[in-house]
């Protein structure tokens, strides 16, 4: 059976790829992963990245873009992507002054995704929608609002990314969550972590943490996920040091 393709969610090296991206990008291509996630470009030029790619051999895979700069001009970074050829644009997060308050505000909101994601499908990309935990605890009528989300638009113009700490954080069975998303699944954030005194998550390195990550990729295999994503949002050690010891986890749990 193939392996799903391995790819890094570049936010872990935020710190990094502001002094170096490039640099850091060659990293990242030499440790083994296939391909990136970007969270932000690093004033390079489209071409210019694309041509960095293409020889180091990465695929620049999906982006995260905010809700904002979607709103701000949602072209451009559609323009960005087809030029680096990406598959994948996705909102990941919503900042506290986006988040809905009530059914009637999240409904809203899932109209204008739908309609995101329709004008991103159109043109050629996959629109899709990464969660963290306040979506389990929103509601909407019958339904937790990350559930109403996807009941409200369709899996032409949203897809699910979803981050399985994130699930798990708010309560709920990740397997569950990935089994009943299977075929509007294609990525998914491969993340470990532990909760620390006072509640809060701690992001840790795969292998780490409390997350049953075998059953997760058996679990991803199944539903179709295109590409299993590493990130850890903070790292207790160096960032390229936590990013090699997740990629050693999965060699010596999954690609090997």
């Amino acid at each position: 059976m193939n392996k799903i393709n391995i790819g890094l969610q570049l936010y872990t090296l935020r710190d990094e790829t502001a002094v170096d991206f490039e640099g850091t990008l060659r990293k990242v291509a030499a440790l083994g992963y296939q391909g990136v996630e970007f969270a932000g470009y690093g004033d390079i030029p489209a071409e210019e990245m694309k041509s960095l790619l293409d020889e180091l051999g990465l695929k620049g895979f999906s982006s995260h873009v905010s809700l904002q700069a979607i709103r701000e001009d949602l072209q451009k970074e559609i323009n960005y992507l087809k030029t680096i050829g990406a598959e994948f644009m996705i909102c990941p997060y919503l900042m506290p002054e986006d988040r809905p308050q009530s059914s009637e505000e999240w409904s809203k909101l899932f109209s204008e995704l739908q309609e995101i994601g329709t004008e991103v499908s159109k043109q050629g990309l996959t629109f899709g929608y990464h969660n963290h935990d306040f979506e389990f605890h929103g509601q909407v009528g019958d339904h937790n609002a990350f559930d109403a989300m996807f009941n409200q638009t369709t899996s032409a113009a949203v897809q699910v990314e979803m981050d399985v700490c994130w699930v798990q954080f708010a309560g709920k069975n990740s397997i569950e969550y990935i089994n009943k998303y299977a075929g509007r699944l294609p990525l998914l954030h491969l993340k470990d972590f532990s909760t620390d005194e006072q509640g809060q998550m701690k992001t840790l390195e795969l292998g780490q943490g409390s997350v049953n990550l075998p059953a997760v990729i058996e679990a991803s295999t199944k539903a179709g996920v295109k590409w299993l994503i590493v990130e850890q949002d903070v790292c207790q050690n160096p960032p390229l040091e936590s990013i090699t010891n997740s990629y050693s986890w999965l060699k010596q749990n999954y690609l090997n």
